[in-house]
């Protein structure tokens, strides 16, 4: 099984012609009914030997963060000890070197680059909380935001040397997601502790959802034929956008307190309808998959409401999955009839409905 990434990889490498690459795509997509252009091609596993990998990084990346939290200095005598990420993060970087940068596999890459990001963030995390010295951080919000936002920053930085080392796609929303952290966090201190904190945070996460998705679309927009490593990094962000964009507005209507109407479930319904038309547009699926938990959630209450308790939940996985299902299956003509009617200059940004693929 060969990904994109391979095939871009063969052309670079003069193995293959464009126009060979171009052929097998479109034979592929001919054999399988749908447009090449409609198939939104995401790397995940090239094999069983990913998974086997995977496996075998994670059970190693947990047995030296336990013995790095072994050794001391620790928060508040045995708990964390900063050694615990230091030693994930450079084994992550170790393994990448042989399992990304040269067996060039999916899975693990993924799973070593999270592990890496989120390794430098835990251990410049509790070094800076033992430098700061814990009695300063009890009962401290604004100080806590401010250890948690250069954290984040860290996080940032690792992200983008590990971008340039390995070209993981998901690099670019792992560094968008700790950028995220960073500003949030500094939001979190300037405030202080106050009441209207949890909305003020929520109102800035929507916007910074914004900004991650038009970051997205940059990307997308860079390889409107998807064909190379940036439709894969746009994917992965467009897949933090969603949910830094429903949440906020999910958990301002109050459903994720329960304290949600009837009426507010129906705009959750609403909401998630419009992500679906944006989906058809950019012919991203992600978008949905990454809303998909919030409009559940909204469906089961709505149903609970009108007394369905117990079979609440099976009604709307029953309602959402037929959705789904039928949009997969008539993803091409639905999109057809969501981008023609928008003007010309928009079109031209979004992926094309009947064209064929053509080299660059």
């Amino acid at each position: 099984m060969y990904s994109e990434s391979d095939l871009e990889a063969a052309v670079a490498a003069g193995a293959l012609s464009p126009q060979a690459a171009d052929a097998l795509r479109s034979h592929v997509a001919a054999q399988r009914t749908t447009p090449a252009v409609d198939e939104e091609h995401f790397r995940l596993l090239t094999g069983f030997n990913d998974i086997f990998v995977a496996i075998a990084a994670a059970i190693l990346l947990v047995a030296v963060s336990w013995i790095g939290n072994d050794l001391p200095p620790h928060i508040d005598y045995n708990g964390p000890s900063p050694f615990a990420g230091l030693f994930v993060a450079g084994t992550a970087w170790g393994l990448a070197e042989f399992f990304t940068r040269k067996r060039r596999m999916a899975l693990p890459s993924i799973v070593l680059l999270l592990a890496f990001v989120g390794g430098t963030f835990a251990a410049s995390g509790v070094a800076l909380a033992l430098a700061i010295g814990e009695r300063t951080l009890d009962n401290n919000g604004p100080v806590a935001a401010l250890v948690a936002a250069t954290a984040a920053a860290t996080a940032t930085a690792a992200a983008w040397a590990h971008w340039r080392r390995f070209r993981v796609p998901i690099t670019i929303a792992a560094g968008a997601a700790a950028a995220v952290g960073v500003v949030l966090g500094l939001i979190a201190f300037a405030v202080g502790d106050t009441t209207s904190l949890r909305d003020i945070l929520l109102g800035f996460a929507l916007l910074l959802g914004i900004g991650v998705f038009l970051f997205a679309m940059w990307w997308d927009a860079s390889d409107p034929n998807r064909q190379t490593r940036r439709s894969d990094v746009a994917f992965w962000l467009h897949l933090l956008a969603a949910p830094l964009i429903v949440h906020p507005i999910f958990s301002l209507l109050g459903l994720t307190d329960g304290s949600a109407t009837a009426g507010e479930a129906v705009v959750v319904l609403g909401v998630y309808v419009a992500f679906g038309l944006t989906a058809l547009a950019i012919d991203r699926r992600a978008l949905l998959v990454s809303a998909l938990a919030y409009v559940l959630w909204a469906l089961t209450d709505l149903f609970e409401r009108f007394g369905a308790v117990e079979l609440s939940f099976a009604f709307t996985a029953f309602i959402i999955g037929s959705a789904l299902l039928l949009l997969s299956a008539f993803w091409h003509n639905a999109r057809r009839a969501v981008v023609r009617p928008l003007p010309q200059g928009l079109r031209a940004k979004l992926p094309g409905v009947d064209r064929t693929i053509v080299s660059a």
